[in-house]
């Protein structure tokens, strides 16, 4: 499998058999480059404006947004779990969808702009994930103390931080140091904007990816 940062909180999985693409945005509203995807999966954590831009993969795929429960897509079983988008039982910000399915058998998480810890049901069932992708920029999600606990409680063996600010950004998130000054530095590996992995390289490295774009 290989996964792909397309900016912000938008990443592509891609095998021989599917490519799924998460949270794409269209560049232009948030001051960053588009997505280029070929995607045939298209998963949408919340309508927001900055994840919900499905128009730019242009070629037919299948789409789910914001959908909870069980979903067979095109062979590949995922699975959305209830969570806010704010620490107010979604009063501000609404709610979000947490996204989970296994490709080449490696279990991907993505959080989308998760604002608070989810239920103990949820958590129970996101417990020990391969890959988690969870968004550190605080600004409309997790402060970065809650996103410590969540991962504590989730305790998933490769972390992958999303939705912060980079160049050219016009949203006003914190930076990835300020998430990175959390974590032991020799847990931080600097993988570029691509990487492929395989499900026996999950049990040799457990830390935080870090991808750029």
């Amino acid at each position: 499998m290989r996964i792909k940062w397309h900016g912000h909180a938008c990443f592509e999985f891609i095998n021989s058999k599917n490519s799924i693409i998460v949270d794409p945005h269209d560049g232009k509203s948030i001051g960053i480059k588009p997505p280029i995807s070929n995607a045939g999966i298209v998963l949408i954590t919340h309508d927001h404006f900055d994840h919900n831009a499905r128009r730019v993969i242009k070629n037919d795929h299948a789409a789910l947004t914001a959908e909870i429960g069980k979903h067979c897509i095109k062979g590949v079983e995922i699975e959305g779990f209830p969570s806010f988008h704010d620490d107010a039982g979604g009063s501000f910000r609404g709610t979000n969808t947490i996204y989970k399915f296994t490709m080449d058998g490696i279990t991907i998480c993505h959080c989308g702009d998760i604002g608070d810890i989810p239920s103990e049901e949820v958590m129970k069932a996101l417990k020990n994930v391969d890959i988690i992708f969870v968004p550190v920029g605080e600004v409309f999600t997790l402060l970065i103390p809650k996103v410590m606990e969540f991962l504590r409680m989730i305790q998933p063996k490769i972390v992958v931080p999303m939705h912060y600010r980079v160049g050219g950004i016009t949203i006003p998130l914190k930076t990835l140091d300020d998430f990175l000054e959390n974590v032991p530095s020799e847990s931080v590996v600097y993988v570029g904007n691509e990487v492929e992995l395989f499900s026996d390289d999950i049990s040799e490295f457990t830390g935080i990816w870090v991808f750029d774009r």
